[in-house]
């Protein structure tokens, strides 16, 4: 696609656009909604081709593929009185928004395409769930680290719980520098080594040939100090607390 509007220029729409401007690539047009005003003036003065419209329907009109990024809560009133002729794809990338929702909406007969795309989009290394599978979307978001098509809304919505968990670990690992500065090491240090350590562990993902399952045995000592922490603090309870917590988010998604 050549021109793409983005309709919600939050966290999310901040990266698509990073990421679609990465290593300087101009291959597409960008049109962004004046939402999130400060952001998308900021976003089209550093990149070129990309533009703040006067509205969101001047985005549709502007584009071939459209991004919808506003929060769940503001989805009507962004979207009030805007029309999307058929030609055009749009892409939803709302929590807890599915298709049909969002086509009653729009009353449109245009493709839709839920994904979930993350914040590393904007340095093209996440990989983005999509649904259902589109060659347009699907293009788009191999450009920013690869596409994931899955086959029902089930599946994506279990996907999308998955992210729901991406600010419990940044939370745990607040929780073990507030930890160590506790015992009296200087809190910047200690942040400082925490984000070095995670940071290794992010690199060791890398590696496919292992499993997650794998990777966790390789790090680990028979009677270690990692043995440890994992089967007295991650026990039973704590691992079936988190099934739960899960279980409950998909059945919301799924409503």
């Amino acid at each position: 696609m050549k021109r793409i509007g983005i309709i919600g220029v939050g966290e999310i729409g901040r990266a698509l656009v990073t990421g679609l401007r990465h290593g300087g690539d101009t291959s597409s047009e960008v049109f962004l909604s004046p939402r999130g005003t400060r952001t998308a003036a900021e976003l089209s003065e550093r990149y070129e081709g990309v533009r703040v419209c006067a509205g969101n329907q001047e985005v549709v009109d502007r584009s071939e593929l459209v991004v919808i990024a506003v929060r769940r809560q503001d989805r009507h009133d962004a979207l009030a009185g805007v029309r999307v002729d058929g030609d055009k794809v749009v892409v939803n990338v709302m929590a807890g928004v599915g298709n049909d929702d969002l086509r009653q909406t729009l009353a449109t007969d245009a493709p839709l395409v839920r994904a979930v795309p993350l914040p590393a989009v904007r340095e093209r290394r996440s990989v983005t769930v999509v649904f259902p599978s589109h060659p347009e979307v699907n293009s788009l978001f191999e450009r920013m680290g690869g596409a994931l098509p899955v086959a029902d809304e089930t599946a994506f919505n279990v996907f999308s719980a998955l992210t729901g968990t991406l600010t419990t670990h940044y939370a745990y690992l607040s929780a073990l520098t507030s930890w160590a500065a506790g015992q009296g090491v200087p809190a910047a240090d200690a942040e400082r080594y925490v984000r070095g350590l995670f940071q290794g562990v992010g690199r060791a993902l890398g590696d496919e040939t292992r499993s997650l399952h794998r990777l966790a045995a390789d790090h680990e000592t028979p009677g270690g100090s990692n043995e440890r922490i994992r089967t007295t603090w991650f026990d039973p309870a704590n691992s079936a607390a988190l099934t739960t917590a899960l279980d409950g988010l998909l059945a919301d998604l799924d409503q």
